[in-house]
């Protein structure tokens, strides 16, 4: 959701690389419905592992309590977004992970000076 809403507010302004230590093998259909009551579209998303060289090649590293798993490297930045893991819930429930996640979005958009799209 975070790379979905990195997109839909920066557009082009950011790369956006999304994947996990230890991905799913689908994206979760509750985080795909919730994004698509604000019209953004996940459905066509995979989950993708995470790797050194996409670490490597990122100035920002945005991480969901992934800890020790995650590749560290001097000097990047890195935020660890402690959020509710919307796995196994229903839309009811993911909707508030989804506008938090996008409050932090907009939030560390605003920090690096990327106005949206």
């Amino acid at each position: 959701m975070a790379a979905a809403w990195l997109t839909h507010i920066a557009g082009d302004r950011v790369e956006v690389r999304s994947a996990g230590s230890a991905p799913a093998d689908a994206v979760n259909p509750a985080a795909v419905a919730a994004m698509a009551e604000v019209g953004i579209d996940m459905s066509a998303r995979t989950p993708k592992i995470l790797t050194t060289e996409a670490v490597r090649a990122s100035d920002a590293v945005i991480t969901m309590g992934c800890g020790d798993t995650c590749p560290i490297f001097p000097g990047k930045r890195y935020l660890d977004w402690r959020l509710d893991d919307p796995a196994g819930q229903g839309v009811e429930a993911v909707r508030s992970i989804r506008d938090e996640i996008e409050r932090r979005v907009r939030a560390l958009l605003a920090e690096l000076g990327v106005e949206a799209a």
